[in-house]
């Protein structure tokens, strides 16, 4: 099974998840949250996001990854890795049906082509896989927010001033869920 559970050819990009991340990997994804950070995108990091930060971030989530409480998928294409999304499994024990989608991020240089729905639909997939039934998520992108409801998740409500945007500033946060077959 090596490091590829799921491979599935989408145009220009492969969308794979990764079961042990490497020192590369790492690094490339690193580069993408930096990229979006940069751009605007509200995940819980401000502007500027130092590479060492990222790191360090990825680092933890890969701690995650090697024990199974979260799956990590990502989009590559011949440069590299263009996009990426988790999938946290370990919930409460109340609770052991659902899964929360975190960090779906896609390189600037990456978007329009499709990469944010295959990663979500093979997100799904790993969430089915695990035995899951809910996803929730959260967003404060309008661009998410219509590829989410074009993708069939529910809207479940909206949190006004819930975070900042990465270069400061409030930001509403929308929730969405969706009951998988």
């Amino acid at each position: 099974m090596g490091d590829i559970m799921n491979n599935l050819e989408r145009g220009p990009y492969t969308v794979r998840r990764i079961t042990e991340l490497t020192d590369a990997q790492t690094r490339e994804l690193a580069l993408v949250l930096i990229d979006c950070v940069e751009g605007g995108a509200s995940v819980s990091f401000m502007h500027p996001l130092s590479l060492p930060k990222a790191l360090a971030f990825w680092r933890r989530v890969a701690i995650d990854i090697d024990s199974g409480a979260r799956a990590l998928l990502v989009a590559e294409d011949a440069a590299g890795i263009v996009g990426t999304v988790q999938v946290v499994l370990a919930q409460p024990e109340n609770q052991p049906h659902r899964a929360d989608i975190s960090k779906m991020l896609v390189h600037r240089r990456a978007r329009r082509r499709g990469v944010g729905a295959a990663l979500m639909h093979a997100a799904e997939d790993a969430a089915r896989q695990s035995g899951k039934s809910l996803l929730v998520l959260d967003t404060a992108s309008g661009d998410a927010e219509r590829l989410y409801v074009r993708l069939g998740w529910t809207l479940a409500g909206l949190v006004p001033d819930y975070a900042l945007w990465p270069h400061g500033g409030l930001c509403s946060t929308t929730f969405y869920y969706r009951k998988l077959d």
